[in-house]
């Protein structure tokens, strides 16, 4: 088994660019403080009465009192970290060094893995320039096995562990199974919509015996079940069968205004979450440029169309660019977040529609590409603003949108069990999107 870390190619290049991003790491996000981080962040002020103080004003103690959340720090109403000085910069860790910084400061936005003993190393989009390097390099979900240092894996001990224990079948199977779904998301002669489609079936093939808390691979049905295991996700190698999956599913025909419906309420509840400026912006642009005005339903079909005849324009002005966004993103989605964590295959690729689908409509109602949709051809220019958009659209949606627990409710709450033959039919409904 390899010792050294295996990072997305994309994470090998990240360097903070601080006081130059458009965005900071320190808003929006909620940052627990583990009893020993909080006896080390008192330590290092404890020289400075005026620190202290300071420092003792931004903690809010955990009700729970769990050891891994002693604490958090309390956001000012605007949510930006209380500890961030005139120029954005932390100014904890400007007089006292990383070391005193909770985890998830010293970590972000570094998404450490431990499979086993062996670590991977992804990215979260939440930062724009983790979303630069992810998005708009053609290598960047390669992945790489380098050696151990500080700067690619800070504060490994804090990796989320995930035993790979042969009685978990579901976790003990899954690096195979995911190896098999990147091999479908690589299958770039598809368009990604139908690449979807294969995870979804390639999803319910496994549905019947392949889940969390399966009972198939016990005791003496472990070798069947194994077995049955490697013929289905055989079965997706062969072309015929990628083949059938994608006639049949070009052949689909489904309305699209529930669909904009739908995500045209997320951007709304997360406005009304007070999301930040930035976010904000974007969504209420997004809204407008789709012809949602303020406090109206507006006109779902319509905006359907607008979406449609707008996303043939792109492809037709930006075909490879603008799919290598998706492709990236639906790569990274993999590593990034472990299909383990949802109860099926299915929920999870269901889970993975739902958000291509969002991210497709912002970026198509994004006011810049809006504009971009009407030029009479492509130039160096426009695909810089091209790129400019689609960071930002990816970034404010997975920093405000994708984590979000109502977010995660309501998808949990549209694919329900996850299971059978109506979770397939839901995965193709925003695979067609």
């Amino acid at each position: 088994m390899p010792t050294e870390p295996t990072l997305l190619r994309y994470m090998t290049r990240f360097r903070c660019i601080a006081e130059r991003c458009e965005d900071t790491c320190c808003s929006g996000l909620k940052v627990p403080v583990s009893e020993p981080q909080w006896a080390r962040m008192r330590a290092a002020v404890a020289g400075s009465p005026e620190e202290s103080e300071r420092l003792h004003q931004c903690i809010t103690p955990n009700p729970g009192g769990a050891s891994a959340e002693h604490a958090f720090l309390q956001m000012r109403p605007d949510g930006h970290c209380p500890l961030l000085d005139t120029e954005r910069l932390c100014s904890l860790q400007r007089r006292h060094g990383d070391a005193v910084l909770p985890d998830i400061c010293a970590t972000f936005p570094r998404v450490v893995t431990r499979w086993g003993e062996r670590l991977e190393v992804s990215g979260t989009l939440a930062c724009p320039e983790v979303a630069r390097l992810c998005l708009l390099e053609e290598d960047a979900l390669e992945p790489v096995f380098t050696p151990v240092e500080s700067s690619n894996v800070p504060r490994p001990e804090t990796a989320r562990h995930i035993p790979v224990d042969v009685e978990d079948a579901y976790a003990f199977h899954a690096e195979t199974v995911r190896e098999a779904l990147l091999r479908l998301l690589h299958r770039r002669e598809y368009p990604l919509a139908s690449r979807l489609a294969m995870l979804g079936h390639l999803a319910h093939g496994l549905d019947g015996f392949y889940f969390r808390g399966t009972e198939a691979f016990r005791g003496e049905a472990r070798a069947a079940a194994e077995a049955q295991l490697s013929e289905v996700l055989q079965r997706f190698e062969s072309p015929d069968v990628l083949e059938a999956v994608h006639r049949d599913f070009t052949g689909l025909a489904l309305p699209g205004g529930p669909c904009v419906g739908l995500f045209s309420s997320v951007l709304r509840a997360r406005m009304a979450a007070g999301r930040g400026e930035r976010f904000s912006t974007l969504a209420r642009g997004v809204l407008e440029s789709l012809g949602f005005q303020e406090g109206t339903p507006g006109d779902l079909d319509a905006a359907w169309r607008t979406y449609a005849e707008r996303w043939r324009q792109l492809e037709a002005l930006h075909d490879a660019r603008v799919h290598q966004y998706f492709d990236n993103h639906a790569a990274h989605s993999l590593w990034r977040n472990p299909f383990i964590d949802a109860p099926s295959l299915l929920a999870y690729v269901f889970g993975l529609a739902l958000r291509v689908g969002l991210l497709r409509l912002a970026l198509v109602g994004h006011p810049r590409v809006a504009e971009l949709c009407q030029a009479p051809s492509p130039t160096a220019e426009s695909r810089e603003q091209l790129d400019r958009a689609a960071v930002e659209t990816f970034q404010l949606v997975a920093k405000h949108v994708e984590q979000a627990p109502d977010f995660l409710a309501l998808a949990e709450g549209l694919v329900g069990p996850g299971r059978g033959a109506e979770a397939l039919g839901k995965v193709l409904v925003f695979a067609t999107f």
